[in-house]
């Protein structure tokens, strides 16, 4: 009988998940692994915890959600608490997996897990990787290699849309026959105190109270799509501040994919179909675009994206005034905006895009401190935490990434602008 393994990472969905489809076309029989990996949840060279305790609830239910449908799959999914390396050679051996499936990654640590895994594989187990994180996909974008990925970001927009098509999305598999199954499986998730963390309560003031998981992602589509219809006015609203319906509030499941970019795009072309076409539906697959960019631009440069010189190799004076960072953190800088901003994301693990932009644009451009420390609180913090688009937008922010314009936010006028009765700024600042 023939075993496949599913090494879940990124990608916890059993919808439109090429590696989970291609092991069950392979095999008689398919077991999935995730890890909770320790060197996830330890300190940073800045001093934060990598994954901090919002993602971390949120990465909990989502592994809950995805046991639940691989159960439905008679699929079992086994979850550890350790290193990969540590106990895959034998956990490979002891149920005789011929051929593991993932999602290819390519930054440096996934990297570096890989090749050790490598070294360590029994003779004779393949590894068969796929990018499948992607709106479009690798093989179809009009460059001969990622080298010619150009660094502006808009001249990459108009030519994938004009020369490429968006996938359709893989059907989710057949649940494998039950007879084929006599697996022990106790592996639980682990205890939230065993990851390192204290129980919290949800800040009522959140503008994302919603849980991790596959099927929270659709009941969320559902509502913003279908329910309340707000993606007619996506373009219109995206850079509110207060509530759940000023943006699609799509991006943390999309970090950890319990979702799919392709997913998201064909419920839109169906709206577009079934309901209006408007700059407002475009601007949500506009947004699953600049996703795509900024894995593209991680592909094309490596590690230049978490160097303090950036892409661009610029040698700017950056400091790290500890008062000042802490005062940043805090929210207590000489900017209410940014400081309703900052206390949001500490209470909650969320911020607006527009407040991401402005907070960040402050840090490097008007304090001038090392972007990448602000880039690594984020890391720590944020619940829709995406290696490649935090890292990308910070460079971007900070002056030494993909912006041709270098542009500098006047924090004042924004929140003139943008929360002009300071309803944002009194609901974070207590006044």
């Amino acid at each position: 009988m023939k075993t496949g393994l599913v090494w879940f990472q990124n990608n916890l969905r059993c919808e439109d998940n090429l590696p989970l489809a291609k092991a069950c076309k392979e095999n008689d029989r398919v077991i999935a692994i995730y890890f909770f990996d320790p060197r996830q949840f330890a300190m940073t060279e800045f001093g934060f915890p990598r994954t901090g305790k919002f993602r971390a609830k949120f990465l909990m239910e989502s592994i809950a959600e995805l046991k639940q449908q691989l159960c439905s799959l008679n699929i079992p999914l086994f979850i550890y608490h350790q290193k990969p390396e540590d106990s895959f050679p034998e956990f490979l051996q002891q149920f005789a997996v011929s051929c593991v499936y993932l999602q290819q990654e390519w930054t440096s640590e996934e990297q570096v897990l890989l090749a050790r895994l490598k070294g360590k594989l029994p003779k004779g187990i393949r590894l068969k990787t796929y990018f499948d994180q992607f709106l479009f996909h690798p093989q179809d974008i009009p460059y001969a290699n990622f080298s010619e990925i150009p660094e502006v970001f808009t001249s990459f927009r108009k030519k994938c849309e004009a020369k490429i098509s968006v996938r359709k999305c893989t059907p989710v598999s057949e649940p494998l026959k039950k007879e084929n199954f006599h697996l022990k499986n106790e592996t639980e998730i682990p205890d939230f105190r065993q990851l390192g963390f204290q129980e919290f309560q949800q800040d009522p003031r959140s503008a994302f109270p919603f849980k991790g998981g596959e099927k929270q992602a659709k009941k969320r589509i559902n509502h913003y799509f279908w329910k309340t219809q707000k993606l007619t006015k996506y373009k219109q609203t995206r850079n509110g501040l207060l509530g759940e319906d000023y943006s699609s509030k799509l991006s943390p499941w999309l970090a950890n994919g319990s979702i799919s970019a392709r997913q998201i795009y064909w419920e839109v072309q169906k709206f577009e179909k079934e309901i209006i076409q408007n700059k407002d539906t475009y601007w949500l697959i506009f947004e699953l675009i600049w996703r795509d960019y900024f894995k593209y631009i991680s592909l094309k440069h490596g590690n230049s994206i978490f160097r303090i010189e950036g892409i661009l190799d610029m040698d700017l004076p950056w400091d790290n005034n500890k008062d000042t960072q802490q005062q940043w953190i805090s929210g207590q800088s000489r900017e209410p905006f940014v400081n309703a901003n900052m206390k949001e994301i500490a209470a909650t693990g969320f911020m607006s895009n527009r407040g991401r932009q402005n907070v960040a644009s402050y840090w490097a451009k008007e304090l001038k401190q090392d972007w990448r420390f602000g880039a690594a609180y984020f890391e720590s913090l944020l619940i829709d935490y995406d290696v490649h688009s935090n890292w990308g937008n910070w460079m971007y922010n900070s002056g030494v990434g993909n912006d041709p314009r270098d542009r500098k936010f006047n924090i004042k006028r924004q929140a003139e602008r943008y929360d002009p009765e300071q309803k944002f700024q009194n609901l974070w600042l207590g006044k």
